[in-house]
């Protein structure tokens, strides 16, 4: 019984982050267009900062509550989900076809970006300064995204805009509502954060399971749920080149905004990630290189490659750090 409150509270966190993250990104982007601000603009920053805004808010509870590593955790086992979990069934549902733009540009920063975390990870901190370091990056990231898109991106950054936000409906919207459904996102996302906290810390300390793993897998997984049933969807409608687009991005955000700021506000320090987490956030990110160039798509058989993969390293996970 005391088990199943804990996954109640984790449950009731997930569900809170969730709508928490939707009501902020439209209030958000719904008042910055009501407010004359390019859709183009709100699209490439409301929009993408506000969908990492989960991870963020978990990270940072974790890190001050005094679990730094479920905090590292959180975002290296989301990076491993989103490519091994998200990827992986989105490919198995339809072939995943690859932009080109994925391949040459984003594909390189987001490696670039998991060997220099890596690095950084190396003396067992993320200190103030490296979090400041990731924090300018992600926003020199954005305003490189901001600057490509408006030579020439602008329609594909636009359609994927008005899948989330109606810039006619918006502004139409009294500010005081949009100013509203702001404020809750925000108090969504906060007490989201700490019953996903109360819910897998309990689990942990209760089965016996190293803080790290339970972030790993089960924070890990449930902060990507949204991502894993959006990309359902999407697969379903055949629009593979958004779900890759939005995983790319996703991950490069996880490890420059989420880790940069939690490290901003408190440094890092870890006990409990490994050298082998690393890697394999590392080896699924190199994967991609070869999946992706060849051919331009992602096949099913790919796809099966990936889940394989990600079912191989949770099984690790159990057998190395909790049998």
């Amino acid at each position: 019984m005391p088990v199943l409150i804990d996954l109640l509270w984790l449950l009731a966190g997930l569900t809170a982050l969730y709508f928490g993250a939707d009501w902020l990104v439209g209030g958000a982007s719904s008042l910055a267009v009501k407010f004359g601000i390019s859709p183009l603009v709100v699209g490439l920053t409301v929009v993408a900062f506000g969908t990492s805004a989960p991870e963020l808010f978990v990270s940072i509870g974790f890190n001050q509550g005094g679990y730094p590593d479920m905090a590292l955790g959180n975002v290296i086992g989301s990076n491993i989900c989103n490519i091994g979990l998200v990827l992986g069934v989105s490919a198995f549902i339809c072939h995943l076809s690859i932009k080109s733009q994925l391949l040459i540009r984003d594909l390189p920063i987001l490696m670039i970006a998991t060997l220099v975390f890596g690095w950084m990870l190396m003396n067992g901190m993320i200190s103030r300064v490296e979090g400041i370091i990731l924090f300018v990056a992600v926003l020199a990231y954005t305003f490189f995204q901001l600057v490509l898109a408006k030579k020439g991106d602008a329609p594909a950054v636009m359609a994927e805009f008005e899948q989330e936000i109606n810039p006619e409906a918006a502004q139409k919207e009294p500010v005081w509502k949009l100013s509203a459904l702001i404020l809750v996102g925000l108090v969504g996302l906060y007490f989201g954060a700490q019953w996903l906290e109360r819910g897998g810390v309990s689990i942990a300390v209760r089965m016996g399971v190293p803080e790290a793993v339970i972030s790993l897998t089960l924070i890990a997984f449930s902060t990507s749920v949204p991502e894993l049933a959006t990309s359902v969807i999407a697969s379903l409608k055949r629009e593979g080149d958004i779900i890759v687009g939005n995983v790319i991005g996703s991950c490069i955000f996880n490890l420059l905004c989420v880790i940069g700021v939690t490290a901003m506000i408190k440094p890092i320090a870890t006990t409990q990630i490994e050298m082998a987490d690393l890697i394999v956030m590392g080896g699924f990110t190199a994967l991609l290189i070869p999946i992706m160039a060849s051919r331009r798509k992602i096949s099913r058989w790919e796809g099966g490659l990936l889940l394989a993969g990600y079912a191989g390293y949770c099984a690790f996970l159990y057998v190395d750090r909790v049998a």
